[in-house]
């Protein structure tokens, strides 16, 4: 552990002086314990530089294994203090918002039939912020995608479900969504997106494409899909595309008006994801298994 402990060190620091003085040992130790580390791989895994020490493409490598190392012991000494203080363990789950409803809300009410002591932390994030918390060992597992990443090869990805999606306007227009047929009828419209490169707006620009048109000037842009019902709420020149699974809550109560416009493209499933070579929790097991007993019973909708 102290030989992960110093490679952390020196990746913050770029120094064995200041890596040396943040760990509470001398130079010389440090320098000796940085040594080992490099006999046992064979190589030099920091470059001298004008700014100090900069980690190589060794060590690049090794810091990648050492972050996720240190992650998993801190969330082990997490859980054993947990359970020492008459808990009974914790579940970390990154979630997209769309997999909310009728994925994530029904699983974790099952959890608690079988773990009723159970400690369940639930984040909600885009799939490409969820995956940065997975790699840091922050979270169990994510109901997302995991396409977003650049390094998709190294996850686990369980498949669960499509995720219809629907374009939407606010309550004032419930009285004339017949008017709107296609999307070259929303021209006058502001469009909420989510942020470029987000798989939501890809498939819109994709659909607007499809249409003969471009992604018009004067967006409003958030990855929060609270903010975006909040805004379709106020304004009536906005429009948005949405998962049916928040937006048909809000249009039940007539706070939302889905327009009668069909998409031509389909959408990437949402699916379990999780680091390739993790052990998971027994909870984290059990939850995945709710999930996709879910998706076996929908028939693979969701």
């Amino acid at each position: 552990m102290k030989h992960i402990q110093l490679l952390l060190a020196l990746d913050q620091h770029k120094s064995l002086h200041r890596a040396s003085a943040a760990m509470s040992m001398t130079q010389s130790a440090a320098s000796k314990a940085l040594a080992e580390i490099e006999s046992i791989v064979g190589v030099e895994l920091f470059d001298r530089t004008r700014v100090g020490l900069v980690a190589n493409g060794f060590g690049d490598a090794l810091l990648r294994h050492a972050r996720l190392l240190s992650a998993d012991i801190e969330a082990m000494c997490h859980d054993v203090n947990r359970m020492h203080d008459g808990g009974n363990g914790v579940l970390s789950i990154g979630t997209v918002m769309g997999a909310i409803p009728a994925l994530v809300a029904p699983a974790v009410a099952d959890l608690y039939r079988t773990y009723p002591g159970l400690s369940v932390h639930i984040v909600e994030d885009t799939s490409a912020k969820l995956l940065d918390l997975l790699d840091a060992g922050q979270i169990d597992l994510v109901i997302g995608r995991a396409t977003v990443s650049a390094h998709p090869y190294k996850y686990r990805y369980r498949p669960l479900a499509d995720e219809p999606v629907s374009i939407v306007a606010g309550p004032a227009h419930i009285d004339r969504a017949g008017m709107y047929r296609d999307l070259a009828s929303l021209v006058p419209f502001r469009w909420v997106t989510y942020p470029a490169h987000m798989p939501m707006y890809e498939r819109l620009q994709h659909e607007l494409r499809l249409a003969g048109l471009s992604m018009p000037a004067g967006t409003i842009a958030t990855p929060s899909a609270f903010v975006a019902l909040s805004l379709l709420q106020s304004g009536e020149d906005l429009v948005s595309l949405l998962p049916d699974s928040i937006v048909s809550p809000w249009a039940q109560r007539g706070r939302l008006t889905v327009l009668p416009i069909a998409l031509q493209s389909v959408g990437e499933e949402i699916g379990i994801v999780s680091r390739l070579n993790m052990v998971s929790s027994r909870f984290a097991d059990h939850f995945a298994a709710l999930l996709e007993a879910r998706r076996t019973s929908a028939g693979g909708a969701a």
